[in-house]
């Protein structure tokens, strides 16, 4: 006996061919999907990376500030920690939500779903 996917295969070829075309249209999809969270999660680190930087450059320039000029000469010497403290949040910020899980966080479930549910006709087809 001839297994029905062969079957199918051979009398209807444009119905294969339609799911194929329906897979690769998937596929294209979830890379697509997958490639926008990547994109998204690499700006958020190089701006937590950019926003370290800037902290590390503005806390040693306070530093140096307040080793140079004396307490009594300052207008705003809380000016020294607030500076720095603003590109600090700001890289927290950035990099607390690049690793957050997003919305449809696992790539490709959606094939794997078409894929499971295929095996699953083919099987109960196939069936005794």
């Amino acid at each position: 006996m001839i297994h029905p996917l062969f079957r199918l295969l051979v009398s209807e070829p444009q119905l294969i061919a339609d799911h194929v075309e329906a897979y690769s249209e998937m596929v294209a999809e979830e890379v697509g999907a997958v490639t926008v969270q990547w994109k998204r999660r690499a700006m958020l680190h190089a701006v937590s990376l950019a926003c370290l930087f800037v902290t590390v450059v503005l806390a040693g320039v306070a530093v140096m500030l307040w080793a140079v000029v004396p307490l009594e000469r300052m207008n705003s010497p809380w000016a020294l920690l607030i500076a720095p403290c603003i590109p600090l949040v700001l890289g927290l910020w950035a990099r607390s939500s690049a690793k957050a899980p997003v919305g449809g966080e696992r790539g490709f479930s959606a094939i794997r779903e078409q894929l499971s549910a295929d095996a699953a006709m083919l099987r109960s087809v196939t069936a005794p």
